[in-house]
Order: structure tokens, then C-alpha cells, then sequence
């Protein structure tokens, strides 16, 4: 892996061309150490030496999480003594699969943070407040950690929850940045002004959110962007996206237009259900190849994440294939009355809904085989006024509108955080399916 920001900053060709070269020791390396992929090559009859340009890897299997939960172990390319940090992915599609870390691992995990902050716009003159977990066997927590401090940030790890907490640290030491899950910045806002804190004014100017999209595939504020600037104009948005099997990430920079691909790091592509590339401007399936990764390198390995991608240029010069945000992941694909939905669409509707304080979204197999959406609600409004209005609201952004029920809050508060879980759980799947 080479370490050089510039990267991001040549032409297309000479991008494509530096990833051809990476692509060849990287299919040697899986070919000599990685069981189950020396497996698939000598069962496929793959020449890896005729992979030659990232078009050759449409001649090679793609690898799914499916794969990864039967044969956890056999993606392992090194001795156990080498292994430093195992970390699991956080089971949003079917059971945690474990993730095992080499120290080289860990530094090109800091390279890759410290790459993104640096297209977010930080230097080593910031401070940067974690407000998400580095425990829990979360990979993403550690790596901002570990990425601040090869950029030279300073770090404060309050990690996640406790507005109280958050801002005695926000006003003791002066973060003017930090890593958060977009939706508890109201949460901080709701602390701040229901205690007198002057939140418009505070050091804190810039937020990297994860875990929940902040903008529409125009790249304009979605509704939860919008709540969140419109009550703290004063605060910078950036989103980053990023898996546990990457190991790497896409950040905005300044223009907020997408997700930067980081090269050095990673090859991407985008599929169809036939895993046939799809165009710019076409939906498709991230796909990646990872590069230089030596505990648990993947080829080909299709994230269920459905995205957008463009090439063109963009306005802070990086030449790099920018990311849009995600659709919806490829499993959670619900449709319902003749529309295809993502979850996320109705996420959308209901963050913008004064009266909704919180809600899981449910969709089963109804008793003629076909999809069906329950939305439970958690209101302190009961009224049959405010389920027209969730309606009307729902046929208006997406032409279909769900079954709604009303739970108290805490009761969906306490669905949405379960014992086991890393992530605030919107979506329950309950249909008839067996995954292929």
C-alpha cells in the first residue's frame, strides 16, 4: 500500500493504472495465503496472471456475506500469532462475522482515518471529540482513534450517548470537531437548550457523521440534515461511509457532493443483480476488492449496499469516483404495492413529522405472499389526525402509504437499543425469504 494523499489527486488513468499494479499483488497474496480463495480459484480454473485490468474481474466469482458466515475462518490469511485486533460486523443482514486485524492492518486503518479526516478538512490543529464507542468489538470506533492520532489531532473518547457528559467535555476542552451519529446531534441540541447552553456559539464547528445518511442523492440535505442545520446552522455536515470488511472508508470533502473513493486502498464496483457493472448515475451494488490488507483481505465482496457513483471531477480537485449516499442495502428492498422501496425513503418521511418521536419499521409477508409494511410509531399524540397525517405525508413523498400503529416512546426506545446491538435498530424484517 502506498501512502500518498496525491494519489486521489492524479488523473483517472494513472488511478486506474496504479490499481492494475496493486490488483496483481494482490491476487498473488489471496493466492498464497488465503484458503478460500485459493479454493475458488483452482475450482473456477482462474489464471490469476490473465487479470490483468479492473474489466478482468468480471471474469471472477463474486464473494458474498453468505460466504463469509460459512467459512469465517478460511478467509484468515495469516498465523493466529499474528492477529492483534478481532472485531465483528454488526449483523445487519444476518449473523456478525468476525474480522481479524494484523498490525499492518491497524496501520493502514490509521492511514485510511487519517486520509478522511484530511479530506473533511481537519489538520492536526483540531480537536476531535469521539462520541461513538471504541469498544463492543466496533472496528470504526478504534479507527478514529487511531486515525486522529496519526494526523496529530488531539482526541478526547467520551464515546457515544450522555448529552450531560458530551457537553461538560465540549466546554472543558474545546472540540471544534467530532465523530457522531447524525441523530443525536438533536439530542445534544434538546440538552443544550433545555439548559441554557449557548450550543450556536460553542467551539464545536464540524461534525462527521456516521451510521445514518445525511443528504438525499442530489447530495442536498435530507430531512434529518435538514432538522439538524436548520436548529444549528453554525455546525459543518460531512458524512462518511464505511464497512468492517472495507476497512476503509468514502468521505465528503468540503463541496459535499459525494464520497471520495481512497484508491491506494481499495477497487470498487458497481453491480447489478446479474453482477454486471451498472453506468454512472445507475443504481448498483457496492462491490469492493480490498488492498493491502493482509488478516482478512477480500476479492470481489459484494456489501449489499446500493449506491450511486459519478467520475466527474470534483470541485476540490480530487479526480477520484465519488460515492453517493446509500440507497438502501440490497436485502432490506421492500415492495409494496407495486413501488420499490428502501427503508431509508421512509425514514425520511417520518424524521420529518414534528409529532413522531421515534419508530421501528416492520414488513412481513402478508397471507398473499407479498410484502407489507407496519410503522410503529412512539407519540405523545394518539389522535386519528396524526395517522392521516403519517398517511398523507407517506403518499405524498412515495406514493404508498403503511399500516401505523402507536407504541409509547420508551417502549420503541428500548426495541430500537437491544442488549446486543451496536446500532440503533429502525427496520425489523419478518418476511418469508431464504437468503440465496
Amino acid at each position: 500500500m502506498r501512502k500518498d494523499q496525491n494519489i486521489q489527486f492524479l488523473s483517472p488513468s494513472e488511478i486506474k493504472a496504479y490499481q492494475e499494479a496493486c490488483l496483481k499483488e494482490e491476487l498473488a497474496y489471496l493466492e498464497s495465503n488465503s484458503k478460500f480463495y485459493s479454493r475458488m480459484f483452482r475450482a473456477h480454473n482462474i489464471d490469476i496472471s490473465k487479470i490483468e485490468r479492473i474489466e478482468d474481474l468480471a471474469h471472477l466469482p463474486v464473494t458474498t456475506k453468505r460466504d463469509l458466515q460459512l467459512h469465517n475462518d478460511d478467509f484468515i490469511c495469516v498465523d493466529r500469532s499474528e492477529i492483534i485486533d478481532y472485531v465483528t460486523t454488526s449483523g445487519t443482514l444476518g449473523d456478525p462475522v468476525t474480522f481479524a486485524l494484523t498490525d499492518a492492518d491497524l496501520d493502514r486503518l490509521a492511514y485510511n482515518e487519517a486520509l478522511s479526516f484530511t479530506t473533511a478538512g481537519c489538520s492536526k490543529n483540531d480537536i476531535i471529540q469521539l462520541m461513538t464507542t471504541i469498544d463492543r468489538r466496533f472496528m470504526a470506533g478504534l479507527a478514529y482513534f487511531l486515525g486522529a492520532r496519526e494526523l496529530g489531532c488531539g482526541i478526547i473518547r467520551v464515546g457515544n450517548g450522555i448529552p450531560e457528559l458530551q457537553w461538560d467535555t465540549i466546554q472543558r476542552n474545546k472540540p471544534n470537531c467530532c465523530m457522531v451519529v447524525p441523530s443525536f446531534l438533536l439530542k445534544l441540541i434538546d440538552y443544550a437548550e433545555a439548559n441554557g447552553i449557548d450550543y450556536l456559539n460553542s467551539p464545536l464547528k464540524k461534525a462527521i457523521c456516521i451510521g445514518e445518511s445525511l443528504r438525499s442523492n442530489d447530495f442536498t440535505l435530507n430531512t434529518l440534515g435538514r432538522r439538524i442545520s436548520e436548529r444549528w446552522p453554525t455546525l459543518e455536515l460531512i458524512s462518511t461511509y464505511a464497512s468492517t470488511e472495507m476497512q476503509s472508508s468514502f468521505t465528503e470533502c468540503g463541496c459535499c457532493n459525494g464520497g471520495h473513493h481512497q484508491p491506494e486502498l481499495i477497487i470498487v464496483e458497481f453491480l447489478d443483480d446479474n453482477n454486471r457493472p451498472v453506468k454512472d448515475g445507475e443504481a448498483g451494488e457496492v462491490t469492493i476488492t480490498t488492498l493491502g490488507v493482509k488478516g482478512m483481505p477480500l476479492l470481489r465482496f459484494k456489501t449489499g449496499d446500493i449506491c450511486y457513483h459519478t467520475t466527474a471531477k470534483c470541485g476540490c480537485g480530487r479526480q477520484t469516483m465519488r460515492l453517493s449516499p446509500v440507497l438502501g442495502r440490497k436485502g432490506q428492498m421492500i415492495k409494496y404495492k407495486g413501488t420499490t422501496l428502501y427503508p431509508s425513503a421512509l425514514y425520511d418521511v417520518l424524521d420529518n413529522i414534528a409529532d413522531v418521536k421515534n419508530y421501528i419499521v416492520e414488513v412481513y409477508t402478508n397471507t398473499l405472499g407479498t410484502d407489507a409494511i407496519l410503522v410503529k410509531v412512539g407519540s405523545e399524540n394518539h389522535s386519528d389526525e396524526l395517522v392521516k397525517h403519517i398517511k398523507d405525508s407517506f403518499r405524498s413523498k412515495v406514493r404508498v402509504a403503511p399500516d401505523i400503529v402507536f407504541e409509547p416512546v420508551e417502549s420503541i426506545a428500548k426495541k430500537q437499543l437491544p442488549k446486543m446491538s451496536r446500532k440503533a435498530i429502525k427496520f425489523v424484517d419478518f418476511r418469508d425469504k431464504t437468503e440465496s
